[in-house]
């Protein structure tokens, strides 16, 4: 596994229309991105006393969450994630998944997953079967992804975040989500060995600092 930094920033909508243009000068779009923006759709996991959720909360040094997520509504690609945090670093594992093999998990047929022959889906099913993990909400966004090359850097404006309220009918694209209330635009920015100041400089914001959002956290408390 590779832990790369990760910074978290919450901004106003007129913050974000200043990184965005900053960035453009000197950073690239994503290609898989659409217009400059895709929209994300995920299914966070959580077990039955909210541990994913608490120890998010309570700030706990070694973490991990489960999520199955898609892009721009395409059930073509729907990949199940599991990101791990450890002292400031994050990693990201993830793996394939048809629609119809999402749809089993969501629904509670997971018998199929230890002859997957994929570790992330055995390491679910394990922790399904052992933790009592079991798909919790849905949280929906916009994100404007940039890369740069040097540092392997990775910085994202995500916003319009909304939640499914315990809805957990992910693939239904007329699957009903709320806006959460008073959320900001979150700035993220991701980088391995180094980060080049040039990046550095073009997100730096007045009175703006680190912080520990979680969109999965605002969303559950809506359900």
């Amino acid at each position: 596994m590779e832990f790369r930094h990760e910074w978290k920033h919450e901004i106003t909508v007129s913050d974000m229309i200043t990184v965005r243009q900053r960035l453009g000068v000197v950073a690239k779009p994503d290609v898989n991105a659409v217009c400059g923006k895709y929209f994300i759709r995920s299914l966070y996991f959580d077990n039955l006393s909210d541990r994913v959720l608490r120890e998010k909360l309570d700030g706990v040094n070694m973490r991990e969450k489960f999520r199955i997520r898609y892009y721009n509504g395409d059930l073509g690609l729907i990949r199940l994630e599991k990101k791990s945090k450890w002292d400031g670093l994050s990693c990201k594992q993830s793996a394939a998944l048809t629609a119809e093999e999402a749809w089993a998990v969501v629904e509670g047929d997971w018998g199929w997953m230890l002859s997957s022959g994929q570790p992330l889906l055995q390491e679910l099913y394990s922790k399904i079967r052992s933790q009592g993990l079991r798909p919790k909400t849905i949280v929906d966004y916009t994100r404007e992804p940039f890369v740069y090359a040097p540092g392997n850097v990775r910085v994202t404006l995500d916003y319009g975040i909304r939640t499914g309220m315990g809805c957990t009918d992910f693939l239904n694209p007329c699957c009903v989500t709320v806006p959460v209330r008073d959320a900001p635009v979150i700035l993220e920015v991701k980088w391995g060995e180094f980060l080049p100041s040039i990046i550095r400089d073009a997100v730096q914001l007045e009175n703006r600092h680190t912080a520990a959002f979680s969109k999965y956290a605002v969303c559950r408390m809506y359900g």
